[in-house]
């Protein structure tokens, strides 16, 4: 009798993009989010193989589903912008996020935290910021070999990825780009945009008021018998 082999059969492995939480707890933790991504994205706009992301599944290890976290923003340098379900590393040329960015609510746990801070170090993120909008407190961790290392003073610190800098005021986190332009809102945004816009057309109604004031000038002279053309 021959015996027949039946062939393995290969089992999908399904990489869930959402775990159905919420991106934020609150209001100021999905703002701070926002404002953080987005002002990222402006920043690298023109680096085409920079990729921005926020509350976006990172599955580091091929064929283990449930090793995932969904940072509220990284950053990946050497890969190409576009859309993704997920962030599966082993498809992205095997480079991790080099940058996070978490930002605290009320229902964060210790626990949570300290898993979160493990994944990250264990699977190669360079910079790691945390910040609280109600405590108005930043800290950050730099990788040195395999382990992080406390950033002993973010205020005034420099990201050695991103060259943004942190500045804590009494009131706020306050960040600034490389060119010197300060992380907005979109809502603060479009206001400054607004006041440009506002800026412009005064500056052009002043212009055609000046032209008209130069107009009625060479009338007069002209009434007057004096040849403008040679003024």
């Amino acid at each position: 009798m021959v015996q027949q082999v039946t062939p393995e059969t290969t089992i999908e492995v399904i990489y869930p993009e959402s775990d159905g939480q919420p991106m934020a707890d609150n209001t100021e933790q999905f703002t701070w989010i926002v404002k953080i991504k987005e002002n990222l994205e402006i920043l690298f706009a023109s680096q085409a193989d920079v990729f921005i992301a926020g509350d976006l599944f990172w599955y580091p290890v091929q064929g283990s589903p449930n090793i995932k976290q969904a940072p509220d923003t990284m950053v990946v340098f050497g890969r190409p912008k576009g859309k993704r379900g997920s962030y599966l590393q082993w498809n992205e040329d095997n480079i991790p996020p080099q940058v996070v960015f978490e930002i605290l609510s009320p229902g964060n746990t210790l626990k949570e935290m300290t898993k979160k801070l493990q994944f990250y170090q264990r699977y190669g993120v360079e910079e790691y910021y945390i910040y609280d909008p109600a405590k108005n407190d930043l800290n950050g961790l730099l990788r040195s070999g395999d382990s992080f290392e406390v950033i002993e003073e973010m205020n005034g610190w420099v990201s050695p990825r991103l060259g943004i800098s942190f500045t804590l005021t009494p009131d706020t986190l306050e960040i600034v780009s490389p060119t010197g332009q300060k992380f907005l809102s979109p809502v603060e945004i479009d206001q400054l945009r607004e006041q440009e816009r506002q800026a412009k057309e005064a500056a052009l109604q002043e212009l055609e008021k000046e032209r008209d004031r130069y107009q009625e000038l060479l009338a007069k002279l002209k009434e007057k018998g004096i040849d403008t053309d040679n003024l």
